[in-house]
């Protein structure tokens, strides 16, 4: 029987980049945009000897903004995939997309070379939050490309929006969750705005220019749109994820549920083969190294049985169902309750917790409180 893992394909290159993302990614790069995918081109073709064994469940486009990519160079890279990779017959094949860089061609094209999941950046339904931003496209242009995909085939849609932005209002928040909800997405990611070092917001929050949102306020629209897409059909199975039945992203579950994946492309992380790494950060040393993985790979470490009981407790719990006891002994050989016990016990009195016989998951006050959470489940705190 073949082992299964995901695969991470980055494409690190945008119109332009929004003032929050701190992503490896650049704008204006078109001039690039070639060089890079001959790099990837190889770098997939080495990658996929190594994985003769290996069968891929998920592939996932990311960036950045791949479909900012032609469709020849998007279509190079899924013939070289499916050359050098076993990728499943009924493998979920993701693509991240903004709204202005889709045209009726390249939809029709997307779904034709075989992406059969697309993710759309909306973020906001107000224009002048959108400009804030500084995100490239408007609520009319999202409409437009929503449509078109949807006319392309594409069944299964992700949409990505935000809560606590500047200056955004609880009626703001609710309006995007009302118009977006009325397309009928199969899944939505919410997202509360994180202040990142090394983006302009983070200048503009330095020199006082730019105001965090209340906590107050961002718990009030998080527990909003839990209740508001739950009546709407949108089950959350995991702190910022909700969707269908069915319709659960199955990349995603492979990060939460650390399970095997390897990611291919500028500054890429992988977990593959019991060990941690990513490939470079640096633009022109990715181009340089030509695909070559000793040039490639960066920070490169064995993941201790520790660790990986770690990774498999604070990740897992990210997940409404919470992490199940059988699963940890099949894992790791040795019972939950006897590495944490004490840990589960605290926070099951305090309320953060819920056990059942099956395994342990966070409350509805434990998700709010979820960083404090992991924290208990690292060893060396």
């Amino acid at each position: 029987m073949m082992k299964t893992m995901g695969l991470y394909v980055h494409i690190p290159f945008c119109k332009k980049k929004c003032y929050y993302c701190d992503f490896p990614s650049y704008g204006n790069m078109e001039g690039r945009y070639e060089e890079y995918v001959c790099a990837l081109e190889r770098e997939i073709e080495n990658r996929g000897r190594f994985c003769e064994d290996w069968q891929i469940s998920s592939v996932f486009f990311g960036g950045g903004t791949p479909t900012v990519l032609s469709i020849e160079l998007l279509q190079r890279l899924m013939t070289k995939l499916k050359e050098s990779f076993y990728i499943a017959e009924n493998a979920e094949i993701t693509i991240e997309s903004n709204p202005g860089t889709i045209e009726k061609e390249k939809a029709d094209a997307l779904y034709k070379m075989g992406f059969n999941r697309l993710s759309m950046g909306v973020q906001a339904w107000q224009n002048r939050l959108l400009t804030t931003l500084g995100r490239i496209h408007t609520i009319e242009a999202f409409q437009n490309n929503y449509q078109l995909v949807r006319e392309a085939g594409f069944d299964n849609i992700n949409v990505d929006i935000m809560f606590a932005l500047p200056t955004q209002t609880l009626a703001d928040w609710k309006e995007t969750l009302e118009r977006i909800t009325k397309l009928h997405p199969e899944h939505i990611s919410a997202y509360s705005l994180i202040i990142e070092e090394g983006t302009p917001f983070y200048e503009a929050f330095q020199k006082g220019e730019l105001l965090e949102t209340e906590e107050e306020l961002d718990r009030e629209m998080y527990h909003y749109a839990v209740s508001f897409l739950a009546e709407k059909g949108y089950r959350q199975y995991e702190i910022s994820n909700f969707s269908k039945t069915g319709r659960e992203s199955r990349h995603n579950q492979i990060y939460w549920q650390t399970e095997p994946y390897l990611g291919l492309g500028l500054g890429a992380h992988s977990y593959f083969n019991g060990s941690r790494f990513h490939n470079t950060y640096e633009l022109d040393q990715y181009i340089l190294a030509y695909g070559e993985i000793y040039l490639l790979e960066e920070e490169k470490e064995a993941v201790t049985k520790k660790a990986a009981m770690e990774e498999f407790m604070f990740l897992g719990l990210r997940m409404t169902e919470g992490v199940s006891f059988d699963s940890f002994f099949q894992r790791f050989g040795i019972e939950m309750t006897e590495v944490y016990g004490k840990v589960i016990s605290h926070f099951v009195k305090s309320g953060l917790l819920a056990q059942t016989d099956k395994g342990i998951a966070l409350t509805r006050r434990g998700i709010d409180l979820s960083n404090q959470v992991f924290t208990e489940f690292l060893f060396d705190k």
